[in-house]
């Protein structure tokens, strides 16, 4: 049965109007098969379908084949090539129509004017705005706005403000394009000016305009907010603020700018309370710099009510709720969001992918961690970094180098960040070969200026115990900030030099920068190797009266260790009980090994008793035990701490060594075979070994 040309395109435009693609090519392909003749109307509109589906090739093939075409034609095919990005193709079609004679109208010049704004092609857009303008069209506003849109894209808004005033019809979108254009080019103030003026001409403020306005006022708080809230009385009068895009972004703005009071009072009494709002509430808890628990649990409980309410989180939700609890390191609360985000199937996106390798890195997990890692497809540079940064972090070095091999392997560009990871895992590795490598590569492709690789790289060398390559590497940095100071100060602390490091805080203040609790951890580090006991408590009292800086555990480690070291070991045991970190096992673990060192059998029986107390499973602090006991010729005691390990089952872990040979890096295990030249390397141990005793042996009969 042949239908007619109405009937064709009425199901032509239906199958559009429905999104069905496949319903459209079946009426085509009726077409074909009846051997029916299709008018122009109906072959635009098949045109238009295909265009809209995106079938650019199936809607050449048919613009090839049409007997007859017109300038609806022309335009049917450069719109959809403009859309889907193939612009050199909308401007052959926009130059054959020219060269067709046909009289162009102001759709003509609206695709090809939109691709000149997408490729930034200023030359041609001014091409193209003088044909128009030859052609009589140049006035009409709907060209206009698309001349004042490409002008802004291609970022020339003196341009478009210039064409904007010389207009003389202009409407709503006239007055957003050249908002939108002040605001991707950051010009705040003019774009309020256009914003202030548009209100005096009479005009009505839309939803997009007001949005665009909101923006800016959260990208440039320090000097915008009070324009935020001016636009927010404004809304209120005009009564958009009921507005669902205006009250998302009057969220957003308050809650980006650190006004989370505000923001939540504007949250609850919002009556269109969506996913978004949800979203904007939720990232500004991330937008403070130091969260706390009680900010965190805020965000938390918002994430619980979205789950009442029955609000499906979106993506972004998942992955703002990993990241605060990455921030707080609320695991267990991050584990059962993991949960949630599986039974939502939204595991593989990329930012919740990379939100929880981070999160299990904070865990120790690596095989968690490298699971999460595995199931994200699209793996950006952040996922590859977290991954890394986490096998670094929990002491799995090896594996680090070897993932980062697999990526550079994979020729993806690594930034700045995966360079400084690597640097510092050289560092850990002791591996300045290595290293140096990375260096090399750093240099080679621009990112060894950056400070945070050159820190990373100062470390490197200072931990292979290059001191000198490590003070010159300081000096190449043009603005040292203070990681740069501190990193620096702390490896001459390592190396024992502690009246450089001394004199380089002193330099540090002289210069303007403040110090951190790193760089005081490295003057503390200085003293307590120097010997320094008065100036690093003088230090110390410093840190806590003139900087008003808190106190860690790594702090207290010093001052135990600096007191210590000078065998002041009844201060040090009062130092730790008066302190806040009397319950962890570190503070307590560096006196015992004071009281080894200066033989105090008594205090030394104490202290250790307590650290087994504390962390019974941790084989260090029986073996410090029993070498108290060996040292002071106690067998007795000694033999029953070894019996009481095996009672409770506490095994020491072997001792790990490490060597790097060439660019490889061999690793050793107390008492282990398993390297392929272990028999060799015995041998010749028991050779060096046999030529010291004959050494000493000699050295007794001289």
């Amino acid at each position: 049965m042949t239908l007619d040309s109405i009937a064709y395109t009425k199901l032509v435009q239906l199958s559009l109007k429905c999104g069905s693609l496949i319903h459209g090519k079946l009426a085509h392909s009726h077409i074909i098969k009846t051997a029916f003749n299709p008018c122009l109307f109906l072959l635009n509109n098949l045109l238009n379908m295909y265009s809209k589906f995106g079938e650019m090739d199936t809607a050449h093939k048919l613009f090839d084949k049409m007997p007859e075409r017109s300038v609806i034609s022309y335009n049917l095919l450069i719109s959809g090539y403009s859309e889907m990005g193939f612009h050199h193709k909308a401007f052959e079609l926009f130059r054959e129509a020219r060269m067709a004679c046909l009289k162009l109208d102001k759709f003509s010049y609206a695709g090809v004017l939109s691709a000149c704004g997408q490729i930034n092609d200023l030359g041609l857009g001014k091409l193209i705005h003088g044909l128009a303008i030859v052609c009589g069209l140049g006035k009409q506003v709907f060209l206009t706005n698309l001349l004042i849109d490409m002008y802004c894209k291609c970022g020339r808004v003196d341009q478009a403000r210039v064409l904007f005033d010389c207009s003389h019809e202009l409407d709503n979108v006239s007055w957003n394009s050249l908002i939108a254009g002040y605001v991707r080019i950051g010009a705040y103030e003019e774009m309020l000016n256009v914003l202030a003026n548009m209100h005096r001409s009479g005009l009505k403020l839309t939803t997009f305009t007001i949005g665009s306005a909101l923006k800016t006022c959260y990208v440039n708080a320090d000097n915008m907010i009070e324009y935020g809230k001016t636009l927010h009385g404004y809304t209120v009068k005009l009564g958009l603020d009921l507005d669902g895009v205006v009250g998302t972004a009057l969220l957003d703005m308050y809650a980006k700018t650190g006004y989370l009071g505000d923001a939540i009072q504007l949250f609850m009494t919002s009556p269109n309370q969506n996913v978004v709002m949800y979203n904007a509430m939720i990232a500004g808890f991330i937008q403070i710099e130091d969260i706390d628990e009680q900010g965190a649990y805020e965000a938390f409980d918002l994430f619980s009510q979205m789950l009442r309410k029955g609000i499906k989180p979106s993506n972004f939700t998942f992955s703002s709720i990993v990241k605060i609890c990455n921030s707080i390191q609320a695991i267990e609360f991050g584990k059962q969001i993991h949960t949630h985000i599986c039974k939502n199937n939204v595991q593989s996106d990329e930012f919740i992918g990379s939100a929880l390798i981070e999160l299990y890195s904070l865990l120790g997990s690596t095989e968690d961690q490298f699971k999460c890692f595995s199931l994200t497809p699209k793996l950006d540079i952040v996922s590859w970094t977290s991954m890394i940064a986490g096998y670094a972090k929990n002491g799995q070095f090896e594996s680090a180098v070897a993932l980062f091999d697999e990526f550079m392997a994979s020729g993806k560009k690594p930034d700045e960040f995966i360079l400084s990871v690597m640097l510092s895992t050289c560092a850990d590795l002791a591996a300045e070969r290595s290293g140096e490598q990375v260096q090399g590569y750093a240099m080679k492709t621009g990112s060894g200026i950056f400070t945070a690789v050159q820190n990373s790289q100062i470390l490197m060398y200072a931990k292979s115990g290059n001191i000198g390559s490590a003070k010159r590497t300081f000096e190449e940095i043009k603005n040292p900030d203070t990681v740069s100071w501190s990193v620096m100060i702390y490896s001459n602390a390592l190396h024992g030099c502690a009246n450089d490091a001394l004199n380089l805080f002193e330099l540090m203040k002289s210069r303007g920068v403040y110090p951190n609790q790193i760089t005081f951890l490295g003057v503390l580090t200085a003293c307590s190797h120097g010997g320094l006991v008065e100036e690093g408590l003088r230090y110390y009292e410093s840190m806590k009266n003139n900087y008003d800086m808190k106190i860690n555990l790594e702090h207290c480690v010093c001052v135990v260790d600096l007191l210590s070291r000078a065998g002041r070991l009844v201060d040090a045991e009062n130092y730790i009980l008066n302190s806040s970190f009397g319950d962890d096992p570190v503070i307590w673990r560096t006196l015992v090994s004071a009281c080894r060192l200066y033989k105090d059998a008594v205090t030394g029986k104490r202290v250790a008793e307590k650290l087994i107390e504390l962390d019974p499973q941790e084989s260090s602090s029986y073996v410090l035990l029993y070498n108290i006991y060996t040292d002071a010729g106690i067998d007795v005691l000694a033999m029953n701490i070894r019996e009481i390990m095996k009672d409770r089952r506490v095994k020491k872990e072997p001792g790990q060594s490490w060597i790097e040979v060439g660019s490889e890096v061999h690793y050793f295990v107390a008492g282990g075979i398993s390297h392929p030249m272990s028999r060799e390397i015995y041998e010749k141990s028991e050779n060096i070994s046999h030529k010291i005793r004959e050494s000493e042996v000699l050295e007794q009969c001289l």
